[in-house]
């Protein structure tokens, strides 16, 4: 009888489940959204019971579409950087602190103004901001010290359903990485990190492997729809497994537009931004992945929809945007809606349209807004290659690449041609693909070829005008921006 691994993805909006056969066909997929808390000035949380629920009707809905006793395992990825404190009796104090929560940057501020930032942040290999948990925690120890003093255990997301499902608190490796209270290169927690953070070791979960197989409980086997002798693989980080899925090679780029962003370049070296501004994690003995995170993405698109045109589908949203020509006649997004990562770390950073005139209309707004998130990416993208050496191949992922013109835009600002590798979801596929290594069976390489979009030589030439003037526009509003967010958190 056939048998499927299960990739289960756990994302800021929603988690997506996929079962692929040992090929890497995919045979069902379930998707569970879920809101992001933001009800107050930088706050990004989750419901911690909605995400279990959700992972939970996920699994249930795939295993529903398979036949009897064909799962030969479950394999979990999830976001980075997420942080949840749970009391003694392992039940949650708080929401989850998403990636996208950026209360703490006054925290950030004082790591970055830390006598020994540079050694700390060599060892790290996660910039020093607001979005790693050991920011958040210094900001919880000043905000909240009787929260903190309750906290039996310091945990994200994906090792607190771990718990859930087989009562073992543990984290992989890969995304202890992006927690900033991980040594990379002794691989434990960082001493140092844990003194500014206010915890303990003990108060973390137990490192592992990314191929560190549990044991689900009856409960969790229950949960999940599953036989409790069905292994469960602990797994790794939504950016590493991307890259993983997409197949990407030393020396590949891979540009991924979810509900935010990234431009991560697989390496075969550890390299150390020397500006503290790009990430570095293990991906395999040997293998590391260097980039940069935006906070914009998807939900730029979202926003536009909801603020311009909410009868609209997003097809119909681009379909007039596609009507524009590249550049939007001379009309500049700045898609900073909540503030930003990379490459400009400024929780303050605020969105504008910039050369509005009489002229420009919505089409010109829906397109100007897709390229802006490009302008971002390809503004991340230049630093990444400076530090690990030229991109031999784009691959892109994420939602984005289900958009014909914000594929083509990216390729035409970038100057590089873009391939979407075809047939898979990344992200559950790069977690399906470890769970089967993990269980000794080797699947077939991600497809190397899939739609490929070529650079317009006009457009390029566009977007190679139209780029430094975005760029100028982004650190001429630095400080007004500043003034804006300083307004706005004053006035909720």
């Amino acid at each position: 009888m056939t048998q499927y691994m299960i990739g289960v993805d756990i994302g800021t909006t929603s988690t997506k489940v996929a079962a692929f056969d040992a090929v890497g066909r995919l045979v069902a997929s379930a998707n569970e959204a879920y809101p992001l808390i933001q009800t107050a000035p930088g706050m990004a949380e989750q419901d911690p019971a909605r995400l279990e629920a959700a992972v939970g009707a996920g699994v249930r809905a795939v295993v529903a579409s398979l036949p009897p006793n064909a799962v030969a395992g479950l394999s979990f990825s999830a976001a980075m950087h997420s942080l949840l404190l749970l009391d003694a009796s392992g039940q949650p104090l708080t929401h989850v602190l998403t990636w996208a929560d950026n209360r703490a940057q006054a925290a950030a501020a004082a790591l970055q103004a830390h006598p020994a930032r540079a050694t700390l942040f060599e060892r790290l290999g996660v910039p020093l901001q607001a979005m790693t948990p050991l920011a958040k925690l210094m900001h919880l120890q000043q905000a909240q010290p009787a929260l903190m003093a309750r906290a039996a255990k310091v945990v994200g997301i994906k090792a607190y359903l771990m718990a859930r499902l087989t009562g073992q608190l543990v984290v992989d490796e890969a995304l202890a990485n992006a927690t900033g209270l991980f040594d990379r290169h002794q691989r434990r927690w960082d001493p140092q990190a844990l003194r500014l953070a206010g915890v303990t070791a003990a108060q973390l979960p137990r490192l592992v492997a990314p191929t560190t197989t549990l044991a689900l409980t009856f409960q969790g086997a229950a949960a999940l729809g599953v036989a409790a002798s069905v292994p469960l693989i602990v797994g790794a980080s939504d950016g590493l497994l991307s890259n993983v899925g997409v197949g990407a090679e030393p020396g590949d780029l891979v540009v991924t537009i979810g509900t935010s962003g990234a431009v991560r370049q697989t390496t075969t070296r550890p390299t150390a931004d020397p500006a503290g501004a790009l990430f570095t994690y293990n991906l395999a003995p040997g293998l590391w992945v260097t980039g940069g995170p935006i906070n914009n993405g998807g939900n730029v698109l979202r926003w536009v929809q909801q603020t311009l045109m909410p009868e609209a589908s997003y097809d119909q949203l681009t379909a007039l945007a596609a009507g524009v020509p590249a550049g939007a006649r001379g009309l500049l997004f700045l898609p900073y809606l909540n503030g930003e990562r990379a490459p400009l770390w400024s929780g303050a950073a605020r969105g504008s349209f910039i050369g509005l005139t009489p002229q420009h209309d919505r089409a010109a707004m829906i397109r100007a807004a897709l390229e802006g998130v490009v302008f971002a990416l390809v503004g991340v993208s230049q630093q990444v290659t400076a530090l690990a050496g030229p991109a031999q191949r784009v691959l892109a992922d994420g939602g984005f690449a289900n958009s014909p013109l914000w594929c083509q835009v990216l390729a035409d600002a970038l100057g590089q041609p873009v391939t979407i590798p075809g047939g898979r979801t990344s992200t559950a596929w790069g977690a399906a693909k470890l769970g089967w290594q993990t269980l000794g069976v080797t699947p077939p390489p991600a497809p190397t070829t899939g739609r490929v979009y070529v650079p317009q030589p006009a457009a390029s030439a566009t977007y190679r005008r139209l780029l430094p003037v975005w760029q100028q526009a982004t650190a001429a509003l630095t400080a007004t921006n500043a003034a804006l967010s300083a307004f706005q958190q004053e006035n909720g």
